[in-house]
């Protein structure tokens, strides 16, 4: 199955006003520290390796593209969701994103392909001036826990930088290098959070699982790069 490749012109994911995420550095790749601490790259700046389509065998053939050194999402491409190949139990996950006026993305972590109501839990992404709710504003745990701190949000069309930790039943939200949500799977909290929400009935949905990273396809265009998992010891 072919993969979408084209030439590395980096300049629209090099280029942009300044951010936390961008600090100079060479893109989708590791330095020294990082390999020596177990990070591992999920995307190479050229192919979709490492991602195929939800439930799906193998990578979309459009919509999910390599632009500029970076993973792009196209504008009302209907490409579905992307998820890794891999499953993972306990670790950090950590990608640059950007996004437009009125965006609205997210990556989902502990996903299964046997739940497709409620696949997994949502880092959310979204433009915040959108969105009133705090359990959908950008760094929630999508619809169920807002951030427990002001968020130090980039504004549309500038890079922001964010990373998932899950370490046993421990998970932490960061965003720009500040960790905003912290939370237990299966507590009581988390439980009594999700009874009041769409995801009531989503029977696991919660728990601790082993399972994919997800990209979510909305209709708006969506950049991301510099995407490195590295796996933890379980606690």
């Amino acid at each position: 199955m072919k993969t979408p490749i084209v030439s590395l012109v980096l300049a629209a994911c090099a280029i942009s006003a300044a951010s936390p995420a961008d600090i100079p550095q060479e893109l989708n790749a590791l330095t020294p520290a990082e390999r020596k601490a177990g990070w591992k790259l999920l995307f190479d700046g050229k192919t979709l390796n490492r991602w195929r389509g939800y439930k799906k065998p193998g990578p979309p053939q459009a919509g999910w593209v390599v632009e500029d050194g970076c993973l792009k999402l196209q504008a009302n491409s209907r490409a579905g969701d992307l998820i890794t190949v891999d499953q993972f139990s306990d670790f950090e996950f950590q990608w640059d994103w950007r996004i437009g006026p009125k965006g609205n993305n997210g990556v989902k972590y502990l996903v299964t392909e046997e739940r497709p109501s409620a696949p997994g839990h949502e880092y959310q992404m979204i433009d915040d001036a959108t969105v009133d709710d705090a359990r959908k504003k950008t760094a929630s745990f999508y619809d169920v826990l807002p951030p427990q701190k002001k968020t130090p949000l980039q504004p549309p069309g500038q890079w922001n930088r964010s990373r998932i930790a899950v370490q046993g039943k421990h998970v932490e939200h960061w965003l720009n290098g500040e960790k905003v949500l912290e939370y237990e799977l299966e507590s009581p909290e988390v439980k009594a959070a999700i009874a009041e929400t769409k995801f009531k009935n989503a029977s696991g949905f919660g728990d601790k699982i082993k399972g994919h990273i997800l990209l979510t396809e909305h209709k708006e265009e969506a950049w991301y790069r510099n995407l490195k998992l590295r796996e933890l010891e379980a606690r």
